[in-house]
């Protein structure tokens, strides 16, 4: 802070400055909630999570949306939602289920960890707590997968509780409300010299859904569409020209794997083993691969082709290679590369459509 940079003794004036400024910074304005419920209230989307207060699958609903909503986007989630309880119609039906069902509705959905996660946290609200959501957020967070976000999300949508779920969307709006970059802000502290305010008209479900669609709809993180914003006049970034500088996000670090791809001519099969130690595809069917920091070519192997690939936040460049083998190599098995029951990642099928070409 200012004050604390500058040396010697500071004056009643400078301090009673300092915490003057610090007020107006940390307080919004008292009609925040207001502004934003009407905004929502007539341009929310209709979503099939969205369901009535009263409706008996509120709680499957939101629980399963808010897994797989995680690093994706809506549209994508969409189409694997309807799936999803149009085969599991509740929390109880889906807690009967064994993993390998889950994993294979969730196929294409990527991060497979959520899959694991919502249906092990699934199983423990039927069981432990008779298909209810406990009413405090230390009892949630202990559900697999579930942390401050999630737990306040599901503490506001199952119990209508006052809190705000602070993600992505949720902290732009905030920042851009206040013109200060995410990182100098507290949103804890926010929430709570602000939870009169905030907290007054008592739709607190409502106002998490409509901070995070706010931030997704109209505070884009690029180009926000500021002509059509109900809170402009008392939002910071629109009123100045001194906008403040978001944070770049950290460039992620390539790495090179080479692929080895065993295939029987014969069978139309290829041997895919769980015995590697890619941490983002644990306990997965994938051909045998490593690491490596060498372009040198492997020998007694055909080269196929280099392609990238992002899975799980990471960057992969990938060097495909294959041989034709009738026998099964260690730690594998054979599975068709045309047809498979089986889950198999998205990751995998990639690499089963550029491989199928040469069989």
């Amino acid at each position: 802070m200012w004050y604390r940079a500058r040396k010697g003794p500071k004056t009643l004036n400078e301090i009673l400055s300092f915490i003057t400024i610090m007020f107006f910074i940390m307080h919004l304005n008292y009609n925040l909630t207001k502004n934003i419920l009407a905004w929502y209230d007539n341009n929310k989307r209709s979503l099939p999570w969205r369901v009535s207060k009263n409706s008996p699958n509120k709680l499957y609903y939101r629980l399963l949306s808010e897994f797989m909503l995680q690093q994706t986007q809506v549209k994508t989630v969409i189409p694997y939602f309807k799936n999803f309880t149009s085969k599991f119609p509740s929390l109880q039906s889906l807690s009967k289920c064994s993993e390998k069902e889950i994993l294979k509705l969730w196929e294409g959905l990527g991060y497979y960890r959520r899959a694991r996660n919502f249906l092990v946290s699934a199983k423990t609200l039927v069981k432990e707590h008779n298909s209810k959501l406990p009413k405090e957020i230390n009892e949630i967070k202990r559900l697999p997968g579930v942390g401050d976000y999630t737990a306040n999300a599901l503490l506001a949508f199952i119990h209508d509780k006052p809190t705000i779920a602070i993600d992505g969307n949720v902290r732009r709006v905030f920042s851009r409300i206040m013109n200060r970059n995410e990182n100098k802000i507290d949103f804890n502290k926010l929430i709570e010299t602000n939870k009169k305010s905030l907290f007054k008209i008592k739709r607190h479900s409502d106002l998490v859904e409509a901070l995070m669609e706010f931030g997704a709809l109209i505070c884009k993180p690029k180009k926000p569409e500021c002509f059509k914003c109900n809170l402009k006049n008392t939002c910071g970034y629109f009123k100045t020209d001194k906008k403040y500088t978001q944070t770049k996000r950290i460039q992620l670090k390539e790495k090179t794997y080479n692929i080895f791809c065993y295939i029987n001519k014969k069978k139309n099969k290829i041997a895919l083993t769980k015995k590697h130690n890619l941490g983002f595809l644990d306990k997965f069917y994938l051909p045998p691969i490593k690491e490596t920091t060498t372009k040198d070519k492997i020998k007694n192997w055909n080269f196929h082709s280099n392609f990238k690939n992002s899975i799980s936040n990471k960057k992969l460049n990938i060097n495909l290679y294959y041989k034709f083998s009738s026998k099964l190599p260690l730690h594998s098995q054979w599975f068709s590369l045309k047809q498979n029951n089986e889950f198999i990642p998205s990751f995998t099928k990639k690499i089963f459509r550029q491989i199928v070409e040469i069989n």
